[in-house]
Formats: C-alpha cells, structure tokens, sequence
C-alpha cells in the first residue's frame, strides 16, 4: 500500500512539472482560467474530450489559481469542473480539549483594586467621550503642513530668482554642459507645443518614449514657463516609487544647480526635503492622495476643498501605465474635482500606455506623442534560442538566418489616425488605395499589426474579411501577427469564416499551423523541447548554455538575466558556478540585483569589469525600470515574474510566478539597446510572445484596498464606498470591497453600516495603513510606543534582513533571525525585526554599525530608513496632537513582553490563527478563522517551532496569508497568548459548558451558541434569562466564544472582568481621538494601569515555554561578541554583545508603570 502511494506520488510530481501538452493548448487552458476567476460564476465545466494530461493541466492550475476542482465520468465522456472557493463568514470549529482562561492570582488582586475605586457601571464611559455630540469633540488646531501651498513670492522675486538661475549656467562650467545635453533630448523640440498645450486645455497626456527626457523636463518647462510670466506656481509631480521621488528631484535640482530642498523638493511618506517655498515638488501618488482627500475632511461635496486645493497649479502624474492603485483612485477624484478647479491642469505621462482610453476618461483631451530614442536591439525567440545553442560551430552573432525584430518607436498620432482613416475606407467602402500604401511604403511592424483605436481591427483582418488573398499573403509573408483580437474578441481567421472567405480562411489555418517557425528544424526542436521542459518552469541549463555561447561567439559585453525571484537567482548562480567554463574569477563578474540584497553588492552592478571579464547580472524585474545598467549588451528574458496579488475570493496573498507583459517585455529588450545596439534572447515562443497581456492587471484589482475605501468615506461620508470605486478606470471586484470593509468595522473605522466612526477619521489622519493606526493609538495608552513606531514603519517599508550571498550563508542568517527574535522571547518574526532595529541603533551609537550589520545580516540603509521614518511618524504623532513633545514618558512599558504582545496583536488583528496538528505529516500547521490550512514557511522564525509537540490551540496573529506556487503559507508570525486576544478582539460571546448544558446534546457542536443571538455579545446586556443564569453566579463554569471560531473555558466572574476591561479601552481608545491633548478622565486612565498591569502578569500566558529556556538564551547572548571577548555571565558584559546592545540605553524587562 505504502510503495503504490509513493509511486502514485512520484507520478503527480512528474505529470505537475512535464505535461506533453503543446503550447497552444497551454495558452487556450490557462486564458479560460483567468477570464472564469474574473467573471462572476461560481462554476466552469470543461467540455468532454480533454486528454489525461490536459485534465492534470487544468488541475494543477486551479490549484494555484486558488479554485477546487474534479474530474467526473468515464472514457470519452469524462469532464473536468472549476469551482471558486468562497470564504465562510461563520466557521464552527469545536475541539474536545478547550484550552482555559483565568485570571492569575497576581491579576485578580490588580483587578479587585481597580473594581474597588472604580466599579463596573460607575459612571457611563461613553457619556464622558461625549459620542453622540459633535459639538463636543475637541479640535485641537494642527500645526499647518504648508508643504503644497504656493511659493510666498513677488514679482520681484520671481525675476531675481530667473536672474540667478542664468547666472549660475555662465559661471558654472558642467551647467553649460548639462544645458547642452538637456537640448539634444527628444522632449527639448516639443518644449511650446507642451507648454501651450497645457496652458488651454485642463488634461493633457503626453507619451514619451522611454529616453525622451520627459520625467525631468516637463516640470522645469511648466515652471519656466510660469515664471517667464512672473507668476507663483506649485507643481507636484508623482512617482509611483519612492526612490524614483528621490532621485528624479535631486536630477532636477542638479539640472538647475541647486541644493535638493529649495526650488526643487520630495515628500514620500514618512520622508521629506523642501518645504511651501519648493515650486516644484516630486512626491508618491499615495502622498497626494491623502492632500486631496484630507481637503474634503468632513465634507460632502467635493467643491468644498476649493480654498486648498486652488494652491496648486499643476499635478503631473508620471509612469501611469503601471496603473498603481492610488493613481486610479486619484484619477478618478482628480476627474470629479477639475470642473471646480478651471485654474488646476493635469499632465498624465508614460512611455507605454493605452493612449485612447485615457484620453476617453478626461472628455478627449489633447494627447501629445514625443519620440523615445534607443539604439536597434535584435530579438530572438525560443525556437532560435535552441538552434543557437545546439549549434556549437556556428557563430549566431555572425548570422542573418534567424528571423528577428528591432526596438522601433511607436506611431505618432497623426500616423495613428490615418491608419484608423485608411482601416474605415477599406472596410466600410472597399477603398484599398490609402491602407495599401500605408502598409507597403513603411512595412513595419508597427503598421501592418495597428489595431483601429475604437474597433481594434487590423489590416490583416481586413484583407482576410474581404478576401484580398494576395495583400493577405503579403502581410503575413512580413510577419503580421495573425493572433491579435479585435475588440469583439475575433481573430483574422474567425472574421474570414465570418464573412463567408474559404480560401483566406484555408490559407490561415496553414499560416497558423506552421506560425513562427523559420524550419521544419526549428518546430521539431521546439515540440521536442517543450514535450519535456514545462515553460511555467525557468530552465537554468538552457540559460547555462545560452551564456555560455554567448561569451563564445563574443568577446565582451554585459548580460543581464530577468528571473521571476531570489530561488530562481540562487539556481542559477549555482548552475554557473558547477560549470568548469565560468570558475574562473577574473573572467566572469558573477552579480544578483534583487530588493533585498545588501546595497554594496547592488552597486556593483554599475562598476566596469576589467578588460577581459565580462559581467552577468542576474535580476529580477527590479532591473525593467527602476534602473539603468550601461555597459549591458545581452539580455535573457527568462519571460516570468514573481508578483505579489490578492486573491479576495479567498482572502489571501499570493506570490507566484507569472508570465509577464507585452508592455514589460518591451521594457527588458529595451535594457540592451540603452547605451548601444544589443540583444535580446526570449526564452519562450512566438505563439507564448503574441498570447502575453497587453498590460499589467491594474493594482487596484489586485490588491486589499482598506486604505482606499477609508479615503473614500474621508472624502465624502455620505458616498457608498463601492459607488464612488464604480468611477475608476478598472474597478475593484465586489469581494475585495467587501473584504476591505469588514476589515475596517472590525477595527473600529467603520460602524456596522459602513459609517465613519470619529476613530476612523483619526485612522486616517496618520500615513499608515488604518490597522498599524489602531495599534499605534494602543501603544500610546499602554505606555508602549518606542515598539509600535518600528513595527509601523517596518510594514510601510521592507524586510530589514539582507538576503545570504553565499551558499553556506543561509544557516547562518537564519540562526542570526532567530538569536534576535530571542531577545523578545524567540517567538516572532516581529520581535527579530524590533530586536535588530534596537541592536542596531545602539550599536550605531557604540561604533559597531558595521559589523553588527555584517554578522546578523541586516541591511544598514533599511536601518537608517526606518529610523528616518519613525522620526517623521512621530512628528506626525506630535502635529496631531496625539502625544506631547516629551515622548520619552510613552514608552514606559516598551520592554515588558505582555504588554508588547498585547500591542502587536491591536496591529494585526484580526489576523489569527491556531496550531493543530496535520494529518499527513509531523509538524503542525496553522488553522485561521476562515477555516484555511496554512504551513509555516521555512523563512520564519517559528518555522522549527511546528516542529515540536503540544502545540494543539497554541494562538499566533501574522501579516498575511500567502499563496504561492507550492502552496499557501505565512511568512512573519509571533505567538500570542490568550489575554491579548480576548481584551482586543471584535467580539466575545458565552456559552454554557457541557456539565452545565441541561437542554443541549451538544455544547460543543451547536450552531447556536456560534450564532450571535443566544450567544452574549460583547458590550451588550443580556438578552434573555438564559444568559442571566449563565452569569448569575460568578463561580459558574462557561464557554467563551471568540469571533465565532475561537473557544475558551472560563468562569462567569472572569468574563464579567473582560467584558468591563473591554468596555474601558474602547472607550479610552475613542476618548483619546477625540480629546487628543486631553488627560483621560480617572476612571479610564485607572483601568489602562491595571489592564497594563494585568498583560505584564497574563499577557502571555498560553505562549509554549521552551525547554531551553534562559539559560540557553543566557548562554547565547552572552558567547555572541561584536567586539573583543571579554568576562561571561557574572563579570562585566563584552562590548558589542547582543545583551549590551538591547540594554544599551539602561532598558529592561521591567513591569509596567504604575498609576
């Protein structure tokens, strides 16, 4: 049984990763797929007379796409179906050992004083947060943020500044000679055409080819320009990133030969240069979405935010083809605002973008088309991949044999509309002269594949519809892409059989039979290679071999290889090392560029190899855009990516390899041709190059949106948030709006009808995400806050750790993670994050930066970034009132692991799950509320943890679910105890036990008790003699039901405690937002020193002790030396030691402060 299980293993194994299916089929199976998860059914049901393999296909997608499915019947008959997993709000989970809850007798004793002075009842806690008056609320005045208001200035001022400026280019030699460059740009000869432009019409778009010097000029155009007049202007411009804010502002003010922060300024979130003096300002979108929302604070009409508004002249919105989603959101205000704001213009950019639709969103407005410029770059596909590197004698770059394209620009509009004229003659009144010499006088591939901008129809299927046999034949003999789709979603040869053509419709089908192929050698090899490589998979011997003949038939020149992720990276590198051809150092410059390795070795990238070495740079997608290496010559488009994405249909992240778009392809063969004429190898087909997307899927439908449906109630309370979504470009699906919601009334943000709660308006005053602000208002009232600024700004930013260069590395960063987290009692991701930003400060300020980074593989630059950011969040804190200028006195509590856990848990509630034990295997997986069976991934820090026994019903909260290619995981998680959850969850209900349920079967089992109507919910009296009988008695034993899901034995007397507790911070939590420089009334501020108190007693309780214990963390701290060694445990503390560092500033595990 056992040996008939492992080769029905090794079976699936083999048939998920090498299917015998041709690529044609791949493509149709997986587009079925995507177009079924965006449509609305529940179901899909493929015909009968899928093939074996093609039923395992279908399976194995599914599966990564996040649906069921199930094969059914028999022989030709058997059928395959799809089915989407939708998330039950109401999981009944009953288990047989209920883990308990009571207080500790340490608790009691803290809980039977604060009842004494201040029993439950005394006084109404929501009379004295005055929530039902707004007349109430205490409106402290904000220290003015004038970062967007317009220059204070002059005339005068005005013409001296022009005056300094000409001055500077005549004095300053390298001036003169940037002034020169900046007129040889493609942009410099459009300079009145745009300026005019913009200066009549409201929205203008402008398509810049990538090199055309539009990022960086247009802005200094618009503001000479303003100036020429001797007007004040501000000019915010976005970037999508934040390191392109940075730097695209410090390229301007060098342009102009100024110091970054004066006519020139940046403000990213949590980072700022300049200030209301800067005329231009370079900024994030999801920055100036919060101006623009935060003008419309407590407003219902859009027009009211005209006084604020009106100071700025011109938004420029850059790169809008990635299509993040606070530029659509912002689109769509910006669209709604324009009619109030005639004085306001908006310039959309891009180098790729769909030209038409946007112009269709703004009314039609003007677009303006500059020319790009890059050297010719040959493209090679799969099918000439293989040829070249099979054959060994050949020099391929001496060849002319393989059919290939060069890097052209795009069509100018005017070209544009006369192929749309010529494509309507021709089809509408069979006039032929105007398509027929647009087509043959050029022949370029950008003309005879043109879709008409309304219809989408081509010329090739124009002739196919007519049944021009000849014009079509010559079309397809330049290589038109016969698979493009008009916008009716028909092919050529669907519109030839439409229009009743046989002989075109014949020659098509021939066509397509043979499509792509130069030989009869080339299909053969490519099916060959295909029947045993699956193309979902990065093939690292054929880029071994492919790099290989490149350094052959050539004698220098940069290669840059584009690969979906780090793993993909790392078998590469190792693939190049294991071959004897690339051991040799002073040959080959062996480089990863990945996020998160260290800054030193992503420099290396831009440094010149040595005469007779070459460079190889192995990169993820990072290398597309986001920077420019000049020396590369050869690029291997590997086709793939990893993309993180939201699943709302599920509830979870996903992180999996995907193919990319026709837009990114562009964009990486590009990287060849920056610098000079270049290469670049596709590793995939034609027919996988013609099938790819047009575009990324817009991020606003791929993507939580939590922020976006708070800044839609801040905007306009009134407005139905999935209304107001309705007017963005690509909506978000129904699920991910809902998701988003209940996520903010559990919280708080949001009431049960999807009103805006005063807490919610303060949740979005701060520039984080509305969960981080719930934890950082906690954090404030637990006297906790130095913890919750690092773990805020660590979710807005990145991963501190830096990723092991070195194959023997890899032990050692993850035992380095895992000695931090220990600090904070080794249960948490979070903790190894709090624990090396403290290590690191302190050992900055003993002079030991570089080497503490070095020895626990943390990233200095994320350090200093963090820092950076705390600082401003805190500023923020101040500016709003929410704390004073002396913040040393809120973080009292900072160390005391209760109450720390009780902060992490109000920051990523209500991510929580449980461990239970898996029936295939050893260790223990993760149970979540939504009833998912999730896997540690081996990169936490508890991953060892799931490993160990007695682990049944232990709590952990993390970030996110993740699912990727090999399944669903998390990767940062922190045990939790009981106490922590229980005081801050949505709700808590009681129920009897089992020995006191007279009328029940089953306690455990009812649906009842789940449900909230015979359930006491929290905050509410009882609703029935039932309920008061369970609690009439405070020694009665009863059930505690969390969230629905979540059981707890207990006594009546503890849950009357946690349901007064409950009350209190909530109503401390509100009283605080809405009197922000206020004391809070005693009774509030007695019981958060007792409930501070309590966490430090119980906070933990139900975290698994470790047999290691302190000792072993004793032992560890104290043999861990960044210095020189010195005396252990009882003489004085090494310098540079890990408990030095984490003690420098006199720190310790203290208890709370008391009232």
């Amino acid at each position: 049984m056992t040996k008939n299980r492992v080769r029905k293993g090794k079976r699936e194994r083999k048939g998920r990763y090498n299917l015998k299916i041709d690529e044609v089929t791949r493509i149709r199976i997986t587009q079925i797929l995507e177009q079924f998860r965006a449509s609305e059914d529940e179901v899909y049901e493929f015909d009968a007379g899928l093939s074996n393999a093609e039923r395992a296909l279908v399976h194995q997608m599914s599966q990564k796409m996040g649906f069921r499915s199930k094969s059914y019947g028999l022989g030709k008959d058997r059928k395959v179906f799809v089915k989407k997993i939708r998330i039950e709000s109401d999981t009944v989970n009953g288990f047989e050992n209920i883990p308990r809850f009571t207080f500790s007798e340490e608790a009691k004793w803290v809980l039977g004083d604060l009842f004494a002075h201040y029993p439950p009842g005394d006084g109404d806690l929501w009379d004295m947060v005055g929530e039902n008056s707004d007349s109430t609320v205490d409106k402290p005045k904000q220290n003015q943020d004038d970062f967007f208001r317009r220059p204070s200035m002059s005339k005068t001022e005005i013409a001296s500044r022009l005056e300094a400026l000409s001055s500077r280019i005549n004095k300053v030699s390298n001036l003169k000679q940037i002034i020169e460059d900046r007129s040889k740009l493609p942009i410099a000869s459009f300079k009145d055409v745009i300026t005019s432009t913009v200066e009549s019409h409201q929205v203008v778009l402008i398509c810049g080819e990538t090199g055309c010097g539009k990022t960086t000029q247009v802005p200094q155009f618009i503001l000479d320009h303003m100036w020429g007049k001797g007007e004040v202007c501000k000019i915010v411009c976005t970037q999508p990133r934040r390191i392109s804010a940075i730097s695209v502002s410090e390229r301007i003010s060098t342009e102009r030969g100024e110091t970054i922060g004066e006519n020139v300024g940046y403000k990213i979130r949590l980072e700022s240069r300049g200030g209301r003096q800067s005329s231009i300002v370079l900024c994030t979108t999801g920055v100036l979405l919060r101006v623009l929302v935060s003008k419309g604070y407590h407003s219902s009409k859009i027009g009211h935010m005209k006084d604020d508004v009106s100071e700025i002249t011109h938004i420029i919105m850059d790169e809008i083809h990635e299509r993040d989603r606070y530029s659509d959101f912002m689109l769509a205000i910006i669209r709604d605002m324009l009619p109030s704001y005639p004085q306001l213009r908006l310039i959309l950019m891009s180098a790729t973008i769909d030209a038409a639709r946007f112009s269709q969103y703004f009314g039609g407005c003007p677009i303006i088309s500059v020319p790009g410029f890059t050297h010719p770059v040959k493209a090679f596909y799969l099918e000439d991949v293989l040829s070249i590197v099979n054959s060994k004698k050949d020099n391929h770059l001496d060849s002319t044999t393989c059919s290939t394209s060069i890097n052209t620009r795009e069509l100018s509009e005017e070209e544009k509309l006369s192929m749309d004229e010529a494509i309507n003659l021709a089809w509408s009144n069979d006039e032929w002269d105007m398509l027929l010499e647009l087509v043959s006088s050029e022949g370029t591939p950008e003309l005879f594949n043109y879709q008409h901008s309304l219809t989408g129809i081509t010329p090739l299927m124009v002739f196919a519809g007519k049944g021009r046999v000849g014009d079509m034949c010559m079309l397809l003999s330049c290589g038109a892409d016969c698979h493009l789709k008009a916008q009716d979603g028909m092919t050529a040869l669907e519109i030839a059989e439409r229009q009743n053509q046989p002989e075109a419709a014949e020659i098509l089908k021939k066509h397509l039979r043979n499509d792509f192929s130069n030989s009869t050698v080339e299909n053969m090899l490519l099916d060959k290679y295909l029947s045993k490589v699956n193309p979902e998979l990065v093939d690292v011997v054929l880029i071994e071999q492919l790099i290989r003949k490149i350094c052959i038939d050539s004698t220098d020149g940069g290669i840059l290889v584009f690969l979906p992720g780090w793993d993909e990276i790392n078998k590469t590198r190792e693939k190049l090392f294991a071959s004897s051809f690339f051991k040799n150092s002073s040959r080959f410059m062996l480089i990863s560029l990945h996020s998160m390795v260290p800054s030193m070795e992503q420099k290396k990238v831009f440094r010149h190899p040595p005469h007779g070495c070459r460079k190889i740079v192995l990169s993820t997608n990072i290398a597309e855009t986001a920077i420019t290496i000049d020396d590369i010559v050869y690029v291997i488009d590997t086709g793939r990516m990893k993309e993180k994405s939201y699943d709302p249909y599920n509830n979870v992240s996903t992180l999996q390899s995907s193919w990319i778009s026709k837009a990114s392809a562009k964009q990486r063969e590009g990287r060849a041709g920056r610098c000079q004429p270049g290469i670049c190898y596709h590793l995939y087909s034609r027919t996988r190059a013609a099938s790819l997307p047009d575009f990324q899927i817009p991020e606003i439908r791929r993507m939580p949106i939590e922020e976006l449906c708070l800044q839609v109630k801040l905007l306009d309370p009134n407005c139905k948030v999935e209304e107001f979504l309705g007017k963005t470009l690509d909506p978000p699906v129904f699920e991910s709006i809902r998701n988003a919601i209940i996520i903010l009334q559990e919280i708080g943000a949001f009431s049960s009808d999807e009103k805006l709660t005063k807490l919610g308006e303060k949740i979005g005053s701060l520039p984080v995400h509305p969960s981080i602000c719930r934890m950082l208002f906690f954090a404030i009232l637990m006297n906790c806050l130095e913890p919750a600024l690092t773990l805020a700004c660590a979710s807005e930013y990145r991963d501190p750790f830096t990723l092991p260069m070195l194959p023997g590395e890899k032990s050692r960063a993850a035992a380095a993670k895992s000695e931090l987290a220990s600090l904070y009692g080794g249960c948490g991701d979070q903790f190894a994050v709090l624990a090396a930003f403290e290590c690191w400060n302190n050992s900055k300020k003993m002079g030991l930066e570089g080497r503490f980074c070095s020895r626990y593989f943390v990233s200095s630059s994320a350090m200093n970034m963090l820092s950076g950011m705390r600082r401003q969040l805190q500023a923020e804190l101040i500016r709003n009132g929410f704390i004073h200028e002396d913040v040393s006195s809120y973080s009292v509590n900072a160390h005391d692991p209760g109450v720390l856990h009780a902060v992490l848990v109000a920051g990523l509630y209500p991510m929580v799950g449980r461990f239970i034990p898996n029936k295939i295997g050893k260790r223990f997986i993760v149970e979540t509320a939504g009833g998912d069976k999730v896997r540690l991934h081996n990169h936490s820090t508890n991953f060892k943890l799931s490993f160990r026994k007695h682990l049944d019903d232990t709590l952990i909260v993390y970030n996110e679910i993740t699912r990727s290619d090999v399944g669903m995981s998390i990767r940062n998680c922190t045990v939790v105890g009981q106490l922590p959850l229980l005081l801050l969850s949505t709700e808590i209900a009681v129920a009897p036990t089992d020995e006191n349920d007279d009328d029940e079967d089953d306690a455990e089992g009812s649906e009842d008790e789940v449900g909230s109507e015979d359930g006491m919910e929290l905050d509410a009296k009882s609703s029935g003699d039932h309920e008061d009988k369970l609690m009439s008695s405070p020694d009665n034993r009863v059930k505690v039901i969390m969230d629905r899901w979540l059981y707890f034995r207990s006594t009546a007397i503890d849950v009357a405690q946690l349901y007064c507790l409950r009350e209190r911070i909530s109503a401390a939590l509100l009283y605080k937002v809405t009197y922000p420089r206020s004391d809070l009334p005693p009774i509030m501020a007695a019981s958060l020193d007792a409930i501070a108190c309590i966490l430090s007693c119980d906070g933990c309780i139900g975290v698994p002790a470790f047999s290691e214990g302190v000792d072993k963390l004793t032992t560890m701290v104290n043999a861990t030396t960044l210095g020189r060694s010195g005396s252990r445990r009882f003489g004085k503390r090494p310098k540079g030691s890990l408990e030095e560092l984490i003690n420098h500033d006199g720190h310790q595990n203290s208890g709370p402060s008391k009232a």
